[in-house]
């Protein structure tokens, strides 16, 4: 009797939570992972909506799964029993040169600043173990990819010849009150010398 009574209690509850979260999904407001694909992959827009979109947000960069090499692995570090039975490591590679999603000015900048990563074939490895979850791994590597392009596409700020003069004078400046002090402190050094003639 009393686990009728209960399950007769817990059924409304069921059902309002059904209602909720249906009209949270119709309404476009259900919980969404900064991880989820559509966070990841942002749908393009189309040449109107992009003409009328503000230029102040460089575009996203899109990375061909098809052409990475994905691997998993077991991860190094604290995490007990887990960390030795579970490959959540995730391992991005991909050959730089054949890269045509990337421009070909900031494959060659991308060489040269991250030579350290890329290997004997010409493949660039970007690696994770930040997280103890396999597909949270593989987002923060194509994050790594992303930002390794968006700081090979930057272009330099032009420093002016005002500024430049400034930062030299104000270099001189700190140079000659370093010598004055160095010279104060050597005149109190030599006060406190005895004579002994």
């Amino acid at each position: 009797m009393a686990a009728h009574t209960l399950r007769g209690l817990c059924r409304p509850r069921l059902g309002l939570l059904a209602a909720r979260f249906s009209q949270r999904a119709a309404a476009g407001t259900e919980y969404r992972s900064a991880y989820s694909l559509d966070k990841l992959y942002p749908p393009r827009q189309d040449g109107a909506a992009a003409a009328s979109a503000p230029e102040t947000q460089p575009a996203a960069l899109d990375i061909p799964l098809a052409r990475l090499t994905v691997s998993y692995c077991r991860s190094s570090g604290p995490g007990g029993q887990h960390v030795n039975k579970v490959n959540t490591k995730a391992e991005v590679r991909f050959h730089l040169a054949s890269a045509e999603w990337i421009p070909e000015a900031a494959r060659q900048k991308m060489a040269s600043m991250h030579r350290n990563k890329i290997n004997r074939a010409g493949e660039l490895i970007v690696n994770s173990e930040e997280s103890r979850y396999q597909m949270r791994n593989l987002a923060i590597c194509l994050e790594k990819i992303r930002a390794m392009v968006t700081e090979a596409t930057e272009k330099p700020k032009v420093v002016s010849k005002e500024t430049t003069q400034k930062l030299i004078e104000r270099v001189e400046k700190m140079n000659r009150e370093r010598l004055r002090q160095k010279k104060i402190h050597s005149n109190i050094k030599q006060s406190r010398k005895a004579d002994f003639d």
